[in-house]
């Protein structure tokens, strides 16, 4: 009974401990940002995002925006032919995921839970919702993984310390990275996908239910539900293809900001390597709400080995954070919008 007890106990502590991890990246997140604006010229901040002005900021809100659909797309390829549910739900759901993740005081991938269990309101059975998502964020990873390396190639052309030590640090970053990428098809691949699968169906029961508040009915196990998805690899090179061009086509928010606010100097190949670096750093920092203060430090950081001084390089970060509002606090609403209109033609709670 002993034994039970301190396993129930410590189990207790690591929920406690998941419950508030959101909230402690946040302060450290807020820390971090505070941090970097007190260390540098605040008018020379507001000098930089200034003379980027209401039009180049509705040019950053429209890419985004684009980004955001190319997901959408990818999203919905996994289950083209396996599902009833249009190629607008997955759109509009992916944009609800992504004012969740960079809205919400959660980790990064909270908004992905959130989009599996709305997309059972199209009809999309538990399982195979929880396994489109599980295989989109795997390779939004993935592609993300290849995005960085392409820029670490591109920044291995630049001869400086400071950029060799960067890519040293890069290289080992994402080799743990892709280790834990590869770990994953092996264990789903394995008897012990079964015990991811009791955790991810733990996870259903608590977030797949319908608007009276019974738990959804998700069909064929989550396994069965991922090796389906994973045996059509002509839907998956689409997405992942999808993918690949959204993170590269969101190069053009950081070529927009810098010649707004008037940098020379800086070619094509620079900003993708900054954009790919400090998305990298980003996503590294994930249980940080929107990656807050990662993102300014990672824009510092990278944009220092071309030239760019800090103040503008917070600039064009905060510059990046407008379509996080932008886009985001409509999406929230949409959010709602769909909650509200689920519950109101959900039949009666039975006494």
């Amino acid at each position: 009974m002993e034994r039970t007890a301190s396993r129930s106990s410590g189990r207790g502590i690591g929920r406690a401990v998941l419950r508030r991890l959101p909230l402690v990246g946040t302060l450290l997140g807020l820390g971090l940002a505070a941090w970097l604006v007190a260390t540098n010229d605040l008018s020379a901040i507001a000098a930089a995002f200034g003379r980027i002005g209401i039009g180049g900021l509705v040019a950053v809100v429209a890419v985004r925006a684009c980004l955001i659909l190319l997901c959408g797309l990818a999203w919905a390829r996994l289950l083209d032919g396996l599902s009833e549910a249009g190629t607008g739900a997955f759109v509009v759901l992916r944009y609800v995921r992504e004012g969740i993740n960079t809205l919400l005081p959660v980790a990064s991938i909270g908004g992905d839970f959130v989009g599996g269990r709305l997309l059972t309101f199209w009809g999309v059975t538990g399982s195979l919702a929880a396994a489109s998502v599980l295989a989109d964020l795997l390779l939004q990873a993935g592609t993300q993984l290849v995005f960085a390396l392409v820029g670490v190639g591109l920044l291995h052309r630049l001869e400086s310390a400071p950029a060799a030590a960067l890519t040293g640090w890069m290289l080992r970053a994402l080799l743990v990275a892709a280790a834990a990428l590869a770990a994953f098809f092996v264990i789903q691949r394995s008897g012990a996908a079964r015990v991811l699968e009791n955790r991810v169906g733990a996870i259903a029961r608590r977030f797949l239910r319908d608007a009276s508040g019974k738990p959804q009915d998700s069909g064929p196990s989550v396994q069965d539900a991922l090796d389906t998805v994973w045996s059509r690899p002509g839907r998956l090179a689409q997405s992942a293809l999808l993918h690949l061009a959204a993170w590269t086509f969101g190069s053009l928010e950081i070529w927009i900001v810098l010649a707004c606010i008037g940098v020379e100097g800086v070619t094509l190949a620079d900003v993708v390597v900054i954009e790919a670096l400090s998305q990298a750093i980003k996503s590294a920092a994930f249980p940080v709400p929107s990656g807050l203060g990662v993102q300014e430090g990672g824009f510092v950081v990278v944009g220092a080995l071309f030239g760019i001084d800090a103040g503008t390089a917070i600039a064009m970060s905060l510059a990046k954070r407008v379509p996080d509002v932008a886009i985001g606090l409509p999406s929230l609403i949409v959010w709602q919008t769909i909650e509200a209109r689920r519950a109101a033609f959900a039949p009666p709670a039975p006494p």
